[in-house]
């Protein structure tokens, strides 16, 4: 059309077959990636192992990516698809590779500690978590095939794939990289064993952020568990009012070619325009004389609607067995009038069938409006699915009832928070200067079965890493409330830098052109740091801390029934044995 715009005509081009591709890369996504590195370095306090997680997550997302491209050959996929799994798989690669990282560096403070039997039992420990925290995410993305929408099955098993790639690249090429690392992982005060402190000032002690903020939270338990649950629920309120769709041109970059021929079409020919439904009849079971009259009875009591702006004239195929009839609303496609206007349009379906015909209402914004309701009413049996697995798992690790249960519901608190955050901005229209949302409109309809399968397994792995600390403690000590602080101290660093890391990575997608894209990035990086700073650091040390001997307890019946699970390694012998260091020694000369 370049020669119609050089002859002064404005033109923009729309329809779905200018649906913009998906791009992932942006300037936005690296800031994420340098942000990440730098909470590393600061949790690490070293850049040589700030960047080893970096290392091993690119490794793992790129080995991901090319394996769909490559089973997109044979597979219809969305980009969206390839964009979650870079998404999910970068933030996970990383966060896995900082745990393992962490607790090798942990152990290395020690200066008899072997490096080659550190880097053992840090995958032995952190490693046996991440396997177990990488099988319930990967578990919750493939749980998505249930909703029964193709496109979201076939998003759910791509991202869980390459989950599935960083959990091995965890527990395989990290252990090679440390070994290579060597000495130069050890932190320096071990390595200078005879370093002197200077005059004047005091040494730090690891965790002591966390021993402080345990004992704050567990002073007074009970008043910060409700305050916790009060603020959630706070922000959980404008969830009531989540409506669900998928994203039309409105939604798009205002400077777009797809954004501009929206509201061409909105000035010239109303907002209804842009949601034009398609009225199909199959009347090939009609007979051949009454078929006309049929239609036209069907053109008038479509046209009668009070939410119809307009229904073209019969347009039959050849044989006069299937008529089409455009049906332009009198509002736009992402009215909850438009919603409401299907509906009544397919009541006129047994009309039809009366007279021995077939009633479709079809069309980009029907197949959109389908799309929300199959998701809505399948919305609650998912997450019956993700409790029930969440209480399963959980019930496994940690030998305990009110454990996972604790788990399950401040999983539930930081979902309802983290939809009602989304349903704020996105649908609400909040924050739409900064973020640049071009336009308001219902929450994409796949956002919260997604939002909840992603979460779920990253709060599990929050969980874990935490809960399994304090449960090291109170197996050699016996003291819950020892044990709480304990596990707070020693995991609070690195379970507050993973959901750092995490939200840096999502938060950089916030910005990328996709509306999809941007509330998915913006509902995960809200997720996850509601979850991990409210829910996992705050309300677990205080639930804990209430519930004291009776959270380790368990029926013997079932204690008895269950597969003893040790992800703490708690069955590794002790490296302080005579023998191991007898044995060290002997290599040390050797």
């Amino acid at each position: 059309m370049a020669q119609a715009r050089d002859a002064g005509l404005r033109v923009e081009y729309g329809g779905s077959a200018m649906k913009a591709a998906t791009k992932v890369g942006g300037p936005a996504e690296l800031v994420g990636v340098v942000i990440a590195f730098a909470v590393l370095a600061l949790t690490l306090g070293s850049l040589v192992a700030a960047g080893l997680p970096l290392i091993t997550a690119l490794v793992g997302v790129a080995i991901g990516v090319l394996g769909i491209k490559f089973v997109s050959r044979f597979v219809e996929m969305t980009g969206t698809s390839t964009v979650l799994a870079v998404m999910i798989g970068l933030a996970v690669g990383i966060d896995y590779a900082l745990f393992i990282i962490a607790r090798h560096r942990e152990q290395l403070a020690d200066p008899d500690t072997d490096v080659e039997d550190s880097i053992a039992r840090a995958v032995a420990t952190a490693g046996s978590a991440v396997v177990f925290a990488g099988a319930t995410v990967i578990i919750a993305l493939a749980a998505l095939s249930a909703t029964g929408i193709p496109f979201l099955a076939v998003m759910g098993l791509s991202a869980a794939a390459t989950v599935l790639v960083a959990v091995l690249i965890a527990v395989t090429l990290v252990p090679a990289v440390l070994a290579l690392a060597g000495e130069r992982l050890r932190p320096r005060d071990a390595r200078s064993r005879t370093r002197r402190p200077r005059p004047g000032r005091r040494e730090r002690t690891p965790g002591a952020w966390g021993l402080a903020w345990a004992r704050a939270v567990t002073r007074r338990p009970l008043i910060v568990l409700l305050a916790g649950v009060v603020a959630l629920l706070a922000l959980a309120l404008p969830a009531r009012n989540l409506r669900l769709g998928l994203p039309s041109y409105a939604s798009e970059p205002t400077a777009s070619t797809q954004h501009k021929s929206y509201d061409l079409l909105t000035e010239g020919f109303g907002p209804g325009f842009n949601a034009t439904l398609t009225a199909v009849a199959d009347t090939s079971r009609v007979p051949a004389a009454e078929r006309v009259a049929a239609v036209t009875d069907l053109r008038t009591a479509l046209a009668e609607d009070t939410g119809v702006a307009a229904v073209s004239q019969p347009v039959p195929n050849a044989d006069h067995t299937v008529f089409v009839m455009a049906v332009v609303p009198k509002t736009g496609p992402d009215a909850r009038a438009t919603t409401d206007l299907v509906h009544r349009l397919r009541d006129n379906a047994p009309a039809v069938a009366k007279a021995g015909g077939t009633l479709y209402i079809a069309g980009v914004t029907a197949a959109a409006i389908d799309v929300a309701g199959e998701l809505s009413g399948a919305l609650p049996g998912f997450i019956g699915i993700i409790v029930v697995l969440a209480l399963i798992l959980l019930t496994l690790a940690f030998r305990s009832l009110l454990v996972p249960l604790k788990a399950a519901l401040g999983f539930l608190l930081s979902i309802a928070a983290s939809l009602g955050a989304t349903v704020w901005v996105f649908q609400y229209g909040h924050l739409d200067g900064p973020l640049s949302i071009p336009s308001a409109g219902p929450v994409t309809s796949f956002l919260p079965v997604l939002l909840i399968g992603v979460l779920f397994g990253l709060a599990m792995d929050y969980e874990v890493f935490l809960v399994s600390r304090m449960r090291e403690h109170h197996e050699n000590t016996r003291n819950p409330a020892e044990a709480v602080v304990h596990g707070v101290a020693r995991s609070g660093r690195v379970v507050s830098a993973a959901a750092l890391i995490m939200a840096a990575v999502f938060g950089g997608f916030v910005f990328n052109e996709d509306p999809v894209i941007k509330s998915i990035g913006f509902a995960l990086a809200f997720g996850v740091l509601i979850d991990a700073f409210v829910v996992r650091m705050t309300l677990v040390p205080a639930a804990m801390a209430l519930l004291g001997r009776r959270a380790w307890s368990l029926p013997h019946w079932l204690d008895r029934a269950l597969p003893d699970v040790d992800i703490e390694g708690a069955g590794l012998p002790d490296p302080r044995t005579p023998e191991r260091n007898e044995r060290r020694h002997e290599v040390a000369a050797h």
